[in-house]
């Protein structure tokens, strides 16, 4: 037994290294000149840790600015997702209404509909809408039930609570709105916070998206202002790298701050669903 555990550590510790290989790599790379990066054998390490990189980049782009148009679009997004995949989950898993079932297999069915064939229809209305090269494109869509994969998801969550925290409620004169608020919310904690973090992860690295809507430099979000590091005869990889290494940074922080909610939202998810 001690050495089937010893075996076992040891391959998760092999794949663990693996895993960290392109971020290590990653940083490595921010900290060379452009010419260090192309020699051949590769240098594991730099010969000079040019920190100057990091700075280099607050230079060149309006990172600040960046930043901010990423949050403007990434806070109401995380809000409605959140708030309305987990209102569509609580009613297809704990609601009674006719073709509850046949509702849900249709939202279900929207998920293998690839992204390429909602587009061209989905920019003629924003632009008959007259909301191209705005954040609404980006935001309001968010606020129609947060997503079929979210909504699966907080779905197969609310039904692994028992009914009887509901009948209880019931009984004692609380509404379906309040139960959920004050009785459902709390319990799916773990859930809420795995689909905020993949939420997280789809806006803070979208590219396709601003790319497709927003034309003006000014409303850029960091994804897509990286993009200005990349010249159009060179490129200084190694300010792109240090770019990439920063935008990384946050995703890496906001997922050691919920690591306990999310392990436990993807275990108990994928055991129970």
């Amino acid at each position: 037994m001690r050495i089937r555990k010893t075996a076992s550590f040891a391959v998760l510790l092999v794949c663990a290294a693996l895993a960290a290989v392109p971020f290590l790599w990653l940083v490595r790379s921010s900290l060379m000149r452009t010419d260090e990066l192309f020699i051949f054998p590769p240098r594991i390490l730099p010969e000079e840790l040019l920190w100057q990189n990091y700075a280099d980049v607050f230079d060149i782009i309006p990172f600040a600015r960046y930043l901010f148009n990423t949050l403007l679009i990434l806070i109401p997004v995380m809000i409605g997702v959140v708030l309305t995949s987990s209102m569509c989950g609580y009613a297809f898993a704990r609601l009674r209404f006719r073709f509850r079932n046949a509702w849900f297999a249709l939202i279900l069915s929207t998920m293998m509909l690839p992204s390429a064939v909602t587009l061209i229809p989905t920019f003629i209305m924003w632009s008959e809408l007259r909301a191209v090269n705005t954040f609404w494109p980006l935001i309001l869509p968010a606020w129609f039930g947060g997503g079929a994969f979210n909504i699966f998801l907080m779905r197969q969550f609310f039904m692994n609570i028992p009914r009887d925290l509901d009948e209880s409620a019931v009984i004692d004169g609380a509404s379906f709105l309040q139960i959920y608020i004050r009785i459902m919310l709390p319990l799916v904690k773990p859930a809420l916070t795995v689909v905020a973090f993949f939420t997280f992860m789809n806006v803070w690295n979208d590219f396709f998206g601003p790319l497709i809507f927003l034309n003006e430099d000014s409303k850029f979000t960091l994804a897509l202002g990286l993009l200005q590091l990349k010249g159009m005869y060179a490129t200084d990889w190694n300010l792109l790298m240090a770019g990439s290494a920063i935008m990384v940074l946050p995703a890496i922080a906001m997922f050691f701050a919920g690591q306990k909610y999310f392990i436990e939202g993807i275990s108990l998810t994928g055991i129970k669903g």
